[in-house]
């Protein structure tokens, strides 16, 4: 049975904090070099210094984290709160010209790697990195994003019904203009309602997953070396924020794909070789091409900028996707668009197989399409294809097959912000 618990959480004091956007940073792996430079000048208590530091004066970046860490805690910058809380977390933002709340909250969650489904990849570096950080500071920083299904809403009514027309412990803005709310929650029976509503409910990771396999070598890791939790705020539990998928808020942008490095490419052919399997309908504009590929999301519609020519790329017949991809996947990966893109036309009609996806070798990345098209126009890149967003339910659908997405499937907005709520273990050694 899925296990959630209360804890005291690490929270930054606000008697020596007075603005907490100077302290609370994107995710770590969203931080490039400058980021991280500017967030080191916002504050010299920012968090980047704990989750992406430099090693400076205090040794290598791991043992920097954790002087830094003991250094804020005893001199109180960090307190922890005295009372096993659950923490209420509201994101309000705006995207595609509707305002949207995300509700969720923050709690312990029992590392029960069987009832936790993943649906991406990791890789050895970023692991290993979280890794190293853990046992330097034996700390959870930044959250883990969980999903659960819940159409009934029970968890959601309680919560709401505790942190009704009160004020939030911390309200700050992010550097995109969302708004991120957080909500002690104290109450024990409420508590015990919240825990009961997700008890036995299978988990998803929507972001996080180098975070919670490195929770899950950790536990192991303690162990083996005949480690015991002296606190609920252990290595047997990691902090994350779950969010109900059948909660209005939820969005997940589509991330485009942008085709280089391709020799010999001819528009006007490729667009015709895949006229037959495609419907190919030529656009007159962007805008054009945009409207038509969202009224599209239900028929594996694809947008596609080249030459010059915008056009919108629609599978002709559900039933040819078994033919078009021939990968042994389950029905439910190969109904996802990603899938249909990368195995029935960038590897078959352009020669871009999984390891050189994998090696992103003619592949870049981009959520802003008027960008994208920019960079077609200018020449840096030859092609650009544009994506329906995944839903929650596919990204629940494929992990419940035990199978992985495909390489930047999914990204949820907006990111959950480090530094609002941490975690210390106690462990005795």
């Amino acid at each position: 049975m899925s296990e959630i618990i209360p804890f005291r959480g690490i929270r930054y004091n606000k008697d020596k904090i007075n603005d907490l956007a100077t302290v609370v940073t994107q995710p770590y792996d969203r931080i490039d070099g400058p980021m991280q430079k500017a967030y080191y000048e916002r504050s010299p208590y920012n968090i980047v210094r704990i989750i992406k530091g430099k090693a400076a004066l205090r040794g290598d970046v791991y043992t920097a984290a954790a002087s830094f860490l003991s250094d804020w805690l005893d001199d109180r910058i960090l307190k922890r709160d005295g009372t096993p809380s659950l923490y209420v977390y509201h994101q309000e933002y705006t995207y595609a010209n509707e305002r949207c709340t995300r509700k969720g909250f923050i709690a312990l969650g029992k590392l029960e790697p069987e009832q936790v489904h993943a649906h991406e990849r990791t890789l050895k570096g970023p692991k290993e990195d979280r890794l190293q950080l853990m046992r330097a500071t034996e700390g959870n920083f930044g959250q883990i994003f969980m999903l659960y299904s819940d159409p009934q809403r029970a968890a959601d009514k309680q919560l709401d019904a505790a942190i009704n027309e009160k004020p939030p412990v911390i309200l700050v803005k992010d550097d995109f203009g969302n708004r991120h709310k957080i909500w002690q929650v104290m109450d024990k029976t409420v508590i015990d309602e919240v825990k009961d509503a997700i008890a036995g409910k299978d988990l998803y990771i929507a972001d996080g997953h180098h975070r919670y396999e490195t929770a899950v070598n950790f536990m192991h890791e303690c162990k083996k070396r005949g480690w015991k939790p002296t606190a609920p705020e252990s290595f047997d539990y990691r902090m994350m924020t779950l969010f109900n998928i059948d909660e209005p808020g939820m969005t997940i942008r589509p991330i485009h794909r942008l085709i280089h490095g391709l020799p010999d490419f001819d528009p006007q052919l490729f667009l015709a070789e895949l006229e037959k399997d495609f419907v190919v309908r030529r656009c007159a504009t962007l805008a054009e091409m945009e409207t038509a590929l969202k009224a599209g999301q239900d028929l594996r519609t694809f947008g596609c900028y080249t030459g010059g020519i915008f056009s919108t790329l629609t599978v002709r017949d559900e039933n040819l996707i078994d033919r078009l991809v021939t990968i042994e996947r389950s029905m439910d990966w190969k109904r996802l668009d990603v899938s249909i893109l990368h195995i029935a036309i960038l590897e078959r009609h352009l020669g871009i197989d999984a390891a050189a996806l994998e090696e992103e070798r003619n592949i870049t990345y981009s959520h802003d399409v008027l960008d994208a098209v920019s960079r077609v126009d200018q020449g840096d890149e030859q092609m650009l294809f544009c994506l329906n967003p995944t839903s929650p339910d596919e990204v629940r659908r494929v992990a419940d097959h035990g199978e992985k997405m495909p390489q930047k499937s999914t990204d949820f907005y907006p990111k959950l912000l480090t530094g609002l709520v941490l975690s210390r273990m106690g462990i005795q050694k």
